[in-house]
């Protein structure tokens, strides 16, 4: 809003105005007092660099402690392509499952293990590790629950020692084999000839 300059006219007009009126209770105002011109403006300030004042393109700083998570990426495959292609769509029969179905975790990951172990040592090549896709999610439960425990841990256990010796990779089945409620485990060639 622009403020132009009161023409002799208005400000005879304003005074009038302004003389039949009544003071507020408390205010010291005098009747032949004339309203004040505006008050000089400062001046512009020089306009800033703003890329630089936020620290756009500026390395943040790093904080003294900070835990990092690994990038939840599909794993690239450790084993051949052409066979992994294979494996992904159903085409190779497992030859060894073993089923966790019903299983606590305390009685599913000993026998996963001696399963992973005992199949490597005879030679297997692909087996299938069942453990359902978990309950299903109650509607009417009010307090929301991990569902699939079993789902969650095998391929966690199957990474880590002692049978990440035996396992080249791990993925899920294809859905003639179970889908998403097992998962292919693909074994590394033993040292028999």
């Amino acid at each position: 809003m622009s403020r132009r300059r009161l023409r002799a006219e208005e400000r005879e007009l304003w005074n009038r105005v302004a003389r039949s009126t009544r003071p507020l209770p408390g205010a010291a105002r005098r009747e032949s007092e004339a309203p004040k011109p505006p008050a000089p403006r400062a001046p512009k300030p020089e306009p800033m660099d703003l890329p630089k004042a936020f620290g756009i393109g500026a390395k943040p700083p790093r904080p003294a402690s900070r835990i990092t998570t690994p990038a939840t990426a599909a794993p690239k495959p450790t084993m051949d392509k052409k066979t992994f292609g294979k494996m992904r769509r159903g085409k190779m029969v497992p030859e060894a499952r073993i089923d966790l179905h019903g299983m606590t975790l305390d009685q599913a990951h000993p026998a996963l293990s001696r399963f992973i172990l005992a199949s490597y040592s005879r030679g297997f090549r692909l087996v299938l590790v069942i453990t359902g896709k978990g309950q299903r999610d109650d509607p009417h439960d009010p307090m929301p629950r991990q569902r699939g425990v079993l789902k969650r841990q095998v391929p966690m256990w199957l990474r880590m020692a002692p049978l990440n010796t035996a396992v080249l990779d791990v993925t899920e089945a294809h859905i003639r084999h179970g889908g998403g409620g097992a998962y292919y485990v693909y074994l590394r060639k033993t040292g028999r000839g």
